[in-house]
């Protein structure tokens, strides 16, 4: 009897788990499905079921000019997070593995960056972009992106940084090791899968920032995120197109995040389990 209401428990369980997982899922799939609709079947309530399906929108979506806006969230996204790692790295080690008095109150500093809320910055933002002759330039995003994330790649790099072994680094530096070969040699490879978590993370920041790209860029630097504001206009929604829109623009991130995805559930799990 206890088998059979095991087996039962197990089983209600399994189909609890999967409503659960098609609940969350289920936008993306009527996002997906929704693309691939003419305008007038995705505008109909009730929404319609049975459609022929279309390639229109997507190719709407190329002749709107999205590729460009596609390349900038790309160059912008790769070059803030590589210069958050190579920053955040160094940060995370000193701050982990050779602290000293004032660790504490630096920690504290990066962190209190991140409570001001970022409506209250952008005017001070905006004019210095603007005396710099960086408004609608992708550089300045750059560097707002890598100043975004910075705090919080510290943060989780520091605590990946404090499950490395000391006796790993003690011996290294007992066989003649320097500074700079015993954090590329001995503590990188190890915790290289929180290092691609957070890196994966910022990615994921950078792709999505809307608030400062909207507001300092134009017509050469805009991202995928602007791009998209573009179909909410006075004439209503188009919900195709935008769900085609936003497809293309998931799609880079998913294809990252899939390929990433056994580092990034090593690097969230580490130090999970003594």
């Amino acid at each position: 009897m206890t088998v059979k209401t095991n087996r039962l428990g197990g089983s209600a369980l399994t189909v609890l788990t999967w409503i659960v997982a098609l609940l969350f899922v289920f936008p993306v799939i009527w996002m997906v499905v929704t693309s691939f609709k003419h305008e007038v079947d995705a505008a109909t309530d009730p929404p319609t079921f049975a459609f022929t399906p279309t390639l229109e929108q997507f190719t709407t979506i190329l002749d709107r000019g999205f590729l460009p806006y596609l390349a900038n969230s790309a160059f912008v996204t790769v070059l803030s997070t590589l210069l958050v790692l190579l920053l955040g790295v160094p940060a995370a080690y000193a701050l982990s593995l050779a602290p000293v008095k004032q660790t504490s109150n630096a920690l504290g500093f990066f962190l209190s960056t991140k409570m001001l809320p970022i409506v209250a910055a952008i005017i001070p933002l905006y004019v210095i972009s603007q005396n710099l002759g960086m408004l609608d330039n992708v550089w300045a995003l750059i560097v707002l992106y890598a100043g975004m994330n910075l705090p919080l790649a510290v943060w989780m790099m520091r605590s990946f940084f404090l499950e490395v072994p000391t006796e790993m680094i003690e011996a290294a530096r007992v066989d003649g090791a320097k500074l700079p070969t015993v954090l590329y040699r001995v503590i990188l490879p190890v915790v290289a899968p929180g290092i691609a978590a957070t890196a994966l993370i910022c990615v994921i920041f950078s792709w999505t920032e809307f608030f400062y790209a909207v507001n300092l860029t134009a017509a050469q630097a805009g991202t995928v995120p602007v791009f998209l504001v573009g179909f909410i206009t006075s004439e209503g929604l188009f919900w195709a197109q935008l769900s085609a829109a936003a497809l293309l623009a998931s799609l880079p991130v998913m294809i990252v995040g899939w390929i990433a995805q056994n580092h990034l559930v090593r690097g969230l799990s580490m130090g999970a389990v003594k």
